[in-house]
């Protein structure tokens, strides 16, 4: 004779038990990383730094401007050398980042409010899209 009823149910409960975990989930609204790391991965994730290349790229002496205040708005500005798609001339991709605090975003067709910053260097963006 078969008891599924019972046992069948706490045996359920037993294995699906096993299979949750203790800890708590991360919070939803919290940062992973520092600001400029996360303002690297932001840009990594753009078409313009070779997203949705076919052919692996390679970013070198990428840059940092800001942050700084136009109309209201905290930007940054980030700009690299980007090779692997073209033979040996490389693209140089631009992106504004704003800071709406704490949550970034890119700008799209604002590239001249980063004319006359000063730029820093930005190892954090080459380091990321180097391959592993």
């Amino acid at each position: 004779m078969r008891s599924s009823g019972v046992w069948g149910a706490a045996g359920l409960a037993v294995w699906l038990g096993a299979c949750t975990t203790t800890a708590p989930p991360p919070a939803t609204g919290a940062p992973a990383g520092t600001l400029r790391e996360r303002i690297a991965a932001l840009a990594l994730g753009q078409v313009e730094f070779g997203s949705v290349s076919l052919l692996p790229v390679r970013l070198e002496h990428s840059r940092l401007a800001g942050p700084f205040e136009d109309g209201g708005r905290r930007l940054y500005c980030v700009r690299t050398r980007m090779y692997g798609r073209t033979f040996g001339k490389p693209e140089r991709p631009k992106i504004v980042v704003r800071d709406d605090g704490g949550a970034l975003s890119v700008l799209r067709d604002e590239d001249d409010v980063c004319e006359g910053h000063r730029s820093e260097p930005f190892p954090e963006l080459d380091t990321a899209s180097a391959p592993a």
